[in-house]
């Protein structure tokens, strides 16, 4: 990619996600191979891969795939072969988390840091692209300031800076939470988390007062960066990654759409900056973020810390107020919108909170219009009283609309790209030259003996006309110029057959034009890794990973979490995230309040959700909060996967 362009990097769980991806606006798209990607059940066979480049090529948009799970020592062999095979199926990048693989026989091809490498640092990022990585994601915490001085300590002729704009977000950094492994032996680092974030929690303060009942205290708002987007391209971003290779291909097609039309705003903008693919998009529908499954949104620290980031009531879709209940009966529930020319369809998924606060669902069967405007007589799928606290005054929210899961259903956007049509004579008949918009050029000759037209005034504007018919091709005619002495007459037959072929020229030139990515080249001899000790939090699962640190100058390498060696109580997680600071109980919110200052400190505080406890622990210093526990011993009594053992000496380990 080049330093002034663009790139809207967009998730696919399989093939057919990922072409409408292409469709809907996506300059690359990253995808999980037959395995070692860190999500487990978004696999996709090599065959599926090699369809997915063949398509997104033709527009030179890139696929990335995601290997970047932990690995096993036996397990490197099977990574090195699949990197062969995804090379060999045209893939443009590898995403990779586990840097033994830069120490086994890679192919040529581009290596991205995954989000797991958690890079936060200006150190970090410098050392992971003398390293030989060529595209690095930030971790999502970090504010537009933290973004820049990134950007201002890498080369960026080098190295592109991705960041994450939309999607589900993580509470702990990415790659530093090890409470699924601890709780349930299935690592997160290895693709199975088990989502302990998102369960309720009591939460007790140091004298063991109930501070929170039932609140989902780990759990974040959706990531939204679509007013942020210009002020992240002034920060150094220029990949610009939605999250969600779990997600269906509404929310794919939808969000994709989303950014694809405020990127097009911002290049309209800025004639400096291009996009990374080729093609403009067009839309049957009017993208809107709020359609898809969300918890609300927040752009999360991209402005500096704000109190409303928690999804603490619900881990689930609230969805967007609608209107309220006016009537309840035994069979139905009437409910009067807010907008009166809001429609209500039949299979709309409905919602409200009861007294609790928790989300009820509520599926409607039939949907029934009122005399009275805004007014619906709604039947619900499941009986009437089992709907708690359902009652007059309530406000219903709407979570999904059936008129829009159809229009979704079908075909829902075109990509095109622009071509200049020129006809000109030649020594055997005519020929067709085709240039698009990046300067590809395709020609076709057919060899036809000139005949005059019936009717010599209307045959030029009936031969552009013909000629600009470019159907279901990739193609639209920008302009189409006839170089001829005289006027022609053109069997149609002939003229399809000479489009066709000029067609399949262009498409040849682009496919010639379309360059892989280099490999970056590590530098040497190899540089030092910003700390000379490693702990459990580094990741380090195999012999390639610790030889490759302990090439970089590192003295001492701890074994992964995974591994199993730290028994004892230690950080599960580590997050910027602090639930003090959500419950206004933060000391430096108190600083100068009369009455509170000095009597609110950072004390631990406790969460519990059945027989689980965790323990928060607070360090103000760098302002982050750590989930403290250890693992089970239910988890210790099974086999580890792959026990390892490399430091020299045992580091400490815990809150520094």
């Amino acid at each position: 990619m080049l330093p002034h362009q663009l790139e809207l990097l967009a998730p696919a769980r399989n093939l057919e996600i990922g072409i409408e991806a292409i469709h809907h606006g996506a300059d690359a798209v990253y995808i999980g191979g037959p395995s070692f990607g860190a999500r487990s059940t978004a696999d996709n066979s090599v065959q599926d891969i090699a369809k997915l480049v063949q398509h997104a090529h033709r527009f030179h948009s890139r696929i990335f795939v995601t290997l970047n799970t932990i690995l096993r020592d036996d397990e490197l062999e099977g990574a090195r072969k699949l990197a062969w095979q995804m090379y060999d199926a045209g893939v443009d990048a590898l995403i990779i988390q586990d840097m033994g693989l830069l120490e086994i026989d890679l192919p040529p091809i581009q290596l991205h840091a995954s989000t797991q490498t958690d890079i936060r640092t200006p150190e970090k990022a410098k050392f992971l692209q003398d390293a030989g990585l060529s595209q690095i994601v930030l971790a999502r915490e970090l504010t537009l300031p933290q973004i820049a001085a990134i950007r201002d300590a890498v080369d960026t002729e080098r190295t592109v800076i991705e960041f994450f704009v939309h999607g589900a977000l993580c509470v702990a950094y990415s790659g530093q939470c090890f409470i699924s492994h601890a709780h349930t032996g299935r690592s997160a680092n290895r693709g199975d988390c088990s989502q302990a974030c998102r369960l309720p929690y009591e939460v007790k303060d140091a004298q063991g007062r109930i501070i929170a009942h039932d609140k989902h205290v780990l759990s974040m708002k959706d990531n939204n960066q679509s007013e942020n987007l210009r002020a992240l391209i002034d920060a150094g971003i220029h990949s610009f990654k939605i999250e969600g290779r779990y997600k269906d291909m509404a929310y794919v097609k939808n969000t994709t759409a989303h950014y694809r039309k405020l990127f097009d705003d911002v290049l309209t903008e800025r004639p400096e900056l291009a996009p990374a693919s080729h093609g403009r998009t067009t839309f049957s529908f009017e993208p809107d973020p709020n359609q898809n499954f969300n918890r609300e949104f927040t752009d999360y620290f991209v402005q500096g810390r704000k109190e409303d980031i928690g999804a603490f009531d619900t881990p689930k879709n609230p969805g967007q107020p609608i209107g309220w209940v006016s009537q309840v009966t035994p069979e139905h529930v009437e409910i009067t919108t807010d907008d009166p020319t809001t429609e209500l369809h039949n299979g709309d998924g409905l919602c409200y909170y009861d007294l609790q606060k928790e989300l009820v669902g509520l599926q409607i069967n039939r949907a029934e219009a009122q005399k009275a405007s805004g007014v619906w007589r709604l039947f619900p799928k499941d009986p009437m009283d089992g709907f708690k606290d359902l009652r007059k005054g309530v406000q219903v929210n709407r979570n999904r609309d059936m008129r829009w899961v159809r229009t979704l259903d079908k075909k829902s956007a075109e990509r095109r790209m622009g071509v200049w049509m020129q006809l000109s004579e030649s020594p055997d008949g005519l020929q067709l030259s085709l240039t698009d918009e990046a300067g590809h050029t395709g020609a076709a000759q057919c060899a036809i003996a000139w005949q005059a037209p019936k009717d010599p005034v209307q045959a030029e504007g009936k031969l552009k006309t013909a000629l600009g018919k470019l159907g279901d091709t990739l193609f639209e005619p920008l302009d189409v110029q006839l170089t001829l002495p005289r006027p022609w007459f053109v069997p149609p037959s002939q003229l399809n057959t000479l489009r066709r072929d000029a067609v399949q020229a262009l498409e040849d030139a682009r496919a010639e034009g379309l360059h892989r990515l280099p490999r970056a080249v590590a530098v040497e001899p190899p540089v030092a890794y910003p700390e000379d000790t490693l702990t459990y939090l580094a990741n380090v699962y195999n012999q390639k990973a610790r030889d490759f640190y302990a090439k970089h100058g590192v003295k001492v390498i701890a074994a992964a979490y995974e591994s199993q060696e730290v028994l004892g109580e230690v950080s599960l997680m580590i997050t910027k995230h602090c639930v003090r600071f959500s419950m206004s109980l933060c000391p430096k919110q108190a600083k100068g309040v009369t009455g509170v200052q000095g009597t609110v400190r950072a004390e631990p505080l406790q969460l519990i959700n059945g027989k689980e406890k965790l323990t928060l622990r607070f360090d103000c210093k760098p302002c982050e909060m750590h989930v403290v526990g250890k693992i089970k011993k239910s988890v210790l009594h099974a086999v580890p996967e792959s026990p390892v053992q490399f430091y020299k000496t045992r580091p400490v380990v815990g809150l520094h």
